[in-house]
């Protein structure tokens, strides 16, 4: 049997985000929409239409028009749902801004998106965004023609000067939002991504879930991402669900408070959102009862932190998601049905309407069920393309439309997959291909260990050796030795890490993904290994 599946046939949704939207809210005006508690925002489904379309005038009146694109780089808030649903009504293109990106980054973006407006808050007690900005432009030929700051007179002033939009309907298979890759590697890409790309995995991975408009979402994760987006805000708008953000930023406090508070019936979150959440002090003090389901997604999932979710969160229908930004995000998800085994141990299976097949990366064919390979995805959820890249595209998207991960994968015969690594997180020892995967999820099980993340650091000898940097549990202290031990006899010698290091936090993007490329740039500093960095190999 080959490593291929396609997802059941469905229906898909052949219309844009506002007419699913205008039909949510045409359904059910009065049920509860939108909460933002850190704003004390609260919004049922007519009081967010009137919203957005005192928004989508207001853009019409600074000029805005079909096609131009629109910038928001801003952390979690209400304007954020008001922009995007704006956005998509009068056919302009949402731009996903970083919030953690400075003058270089932000410059960067400016340049390579075109946006015509950029949304954003003055500043926080983390940044000042105008001063940013105003770096960002000195000097630069950029097309900006606005910036309007969030909660101030700038936002005032636009809504007021609004115009009636008299733009034509958009078509289902335009570009309706560009967001830029983490950039771990490189410059960020920009994908773009349809009305139809967004809104149907938005129902997909709902309909997994059984969502409907009784179901609350916490969304701890971010907007500025898919995970946040897709799944958060436009899985609500489809469902007529409730969207509830409990801080402008993760904050594990603010979360289980919010479950408690608000009842919410879904959580989303990266492993590292979840490990805070439960290591909270506060935790055993908040009722937890009304959750029944989510996804982890983003970064892999430790099988003992997922039986931890489901048994101290009361998350027995939690799931895993698996997919990447050029997959508008999702690819597969387990089921709410499936068994825990099948849950804890592998992303589940293929979402309808959408093809997967693991290949050869030498040959491109298709492996055999359960031999490892890089999967690769087709269907409605495929990007539309890298916004000015042509080449970066077609590297991305062959002839035949498949879209190449760059992740390694694996398929059993019953169609469920599992995450074996990324192809260019491959440590290579002494002729040994080690996968951290593996080895993050072996020493999760250590009973002092919170978080860990391994990756390879270059050796003159061997090519490469392990590196784990480990983060204990509250209170424990735990020495390299000991962890050494644990693994001894338990996984091949050569999986064993040489280099422990005991931290803290880890360096991460703002979306929750381990930066392990920084991770190793930190200890080829710290242990002079520069000159064996940068010798070449064939």
């Amino acid at each position: 049997m080959k490593s291929y599946a396609r997802g059941p046939d469905c229906v898909l949704i052949e219309k844009t985000i506002d007419q699913v939207f205008r039909g949510t809210a045409a359904r059910d005006p009065g049920h509860e929409a939108l909460l933002s508690r850190h704003q004390a925002i609260r919004l049922s489904y007519g009081e967010l239409s009137e919203e957005v379309s005192r928004t989508a005038a207001g853009l019409w009146g600074l000029g805005i028009r079909p096609g131009d694109r629109v910038g928001m780089w801003a952390y979690s808030c209400a304007e954020w749902v008001y922009l995007q649903l704006a956005t998509a009504r009068i056919g302009a293109v949402l731009v996903n801004v970083n919030p953690n990106y400075r003058a270089d980054d932000l410059r960067y973006i400016l340049d390579r998106s075109r946006m015509k407006a950029i949304f954003l808050h003055e500043k926080d007690n983390r940044v000042d965004y105008r001063d940013v900005l105003d770096q960002a432009r000195d000097g630069a030929e950029l097309p900006l023609a606005h910036a309007v700051l969030l909660e101030t007179s700038s936002w005032d002033e636009m809504i007021a000067a609004g115009e009636r939009p008299t733009s034509p309907e958009p078509d289902p298979n335009d570009v309706v939002n560009i967001q830029y890759t983490s950039g771990t590697t490189g410059n960020p890409k920009g994908v773009m991504l349809t009305h139809r790309n967004l809104l149907n995995n938005a129902y997909l991975v709902g309909s997994l879930m059984h969502w409907s408009a009784e179901d609350r979402l916490c969304l701890a994760v971010p907007m500025y991402h898919c995970f946040g987006c897709v799944m958060g805000s436009l899985a609500c708008m489809v469902f007529g669900a409730t969207l509830v953000m409990p801080s402008a930023v993760f904050n594990p406090a603010a979360v289980i408070e919010t479950i408690d508070r608000e009842r919410c019936t879904t959580i989303y979150g990266v492993p590292t959102m979840f490990i805070a959440e439960l290591e909270h002090p506060k935790f055993p003090e908040h009722d937890m009862s009304s959750l029944r389901t989510g996804i982890m997604a983003g970064a892999p999932c430790p099988v003992e932190l997922m039986k931890r979710i489901v048994s101290e969160m009361h998350c027995a229908e939690m799931t895993i998601a698996y997919g990447q930004t050029e997959a508008s995000p999702v690819i597969t998800q387990s089921s709410t049905t499936d068994s825990l085994a099948e849950r804890v141990s592998t992303v589940g299976r293929v979402l309808p309407e959408t093809e997967v097949k693991i290949i050869d990366r030498e040959t491109g064919e298709t492996v055999e069920a359960g031999a490892q390979g890089e999967l690769c995805t087709r269907g409605y959820l495929v990007m539309k393309g890298y916004d000015q890249d042509p080449e970066g595209t077609a590297r991305a998207i062959d002839a035949e439309g498949w879209l190449h991960t760059g992740d390694l994968a694996t398929m059993r015969e019953d169609g469920y997959f599992r995450i074996t690594g990324r192809l260019k997180e491959m440590i290579i020892r002494g002729g040994e291909n080690i996968y951290p995967r593996e080895i993050e999820e072996f020493l999760h099980r250590h009973p002092k260990v919170a978080d860990v993340y391994v990756v390879g650091l270059p050796d003159e000898r061997l090519g490469e050796k392990v590196l784990a940097w480990v983060r204990v549990l509250p209170g424990e202290t735990a020495t390299e030795e000991e962890i050494r031990d644990y693994c001894r006899g338990r996984i091949a010698h050569f999986k064993i890490p040489e280099y422990i290091r005991f931290v803290d936090e880890f360096p991460m993007t703002v979306t929750g993904k381990v930066q392990k490329f920084i991770i190793r740039e930190r200890e080829i500093e710290m242990r002079k290994l520069a000159g064996v960095a940068q010798t070449e190999t064939a």
